[in-house]
């Protein structure tokens, strides 16, 4: 019982700090001048004005950039080939296996964003650069996702060592050795998929 209040405490702080994040965002919106309109940024005159100010054309960033720099960039959009594959069978693995387990199905869209394309002070290659950024991080964060719940239907064990970055479903996982709760309640917590059924019911309302 004190894992499970202990567990639920880290939940509520989680989400507290998900909705401080959420008031940082807000402020950072008036101090850099752009508002949500129709899902998109949108700047102010002004600001739009200053970004074009502050561009550094093509030309110019390409003559100042580092040869190895530039010569290493095959080797980075190389990656494209594995991040590919690795989408396509995330569509694949999710529409075969999820409903399977009755696990939710976690939404691409969430994770994939590409909106640092629209600033006005990126030049083209930049815009490039953000959107292919925007796309290996975005698809990796929503691999995590897609296997975090698969571990939690698997899996759900917390290690005995100290995770540095643990997933979303981490902290419902059973402690390292404690056998009996993981016989008695397996069952029941591959199941519990509620908060994300919640959340999911919460956005298509937002819409």
């Amino acid at each position: 019982m004190a894992g499970e209040h202990t567990t639920k405490e880290l939940l509520e702080r989680i989400r507290a700090m998900e909705h401080e994040l959420g008031l940082a965002l807000e402020e950072k919106q008036t101090e850099f001048h752009y508002r949500w309109s129709q899902g998109k940024a949108r700047f102010e005159q002004e600001a739009i004005a200053q970004h074009r100010k502050l561009k550094r054309w093509l030309p110019r960033y390409i003559a100042e950039s580092r040869m190895l720099a530039i010569l290493s960039a095959p080797v980075i959009y190389a990656g494209m080939v594995p991040f590919v594959a690795l989408d396509l069978f995330l569509f694949v693995y999710q529409g075969v296996c999820f409903p399977i387990y009755g696990i939710p199905k976690a939404r691409r869209a969430d994770y994939l964003i590409f909106d640092r394309g629209h600033l006005k002070y990126l030049n083209l290659v930049e815009r490039i650069n953000c959107a292919y950024c925007s796309y290996a991080n975005g698809l990796l964060a929503y691999a995590v996702e897609v296997t975090a719940r698969t571990e939690q239907h698997w899996c759900p064990i917390k290690h005995a060592r100290r995770l540095r970055a643990p997933h979303s479903r981490y902290q419902r996982f059973f402690d390292y050795g404690d056998a009996r709760r993981y016989r008695e309640q397996i069952e029941a917590l591959r199941r519990d998929f509620e908060d994300l059924v919640a959340d999911e019911a919460n956005k298509t309302g937002k819409k």
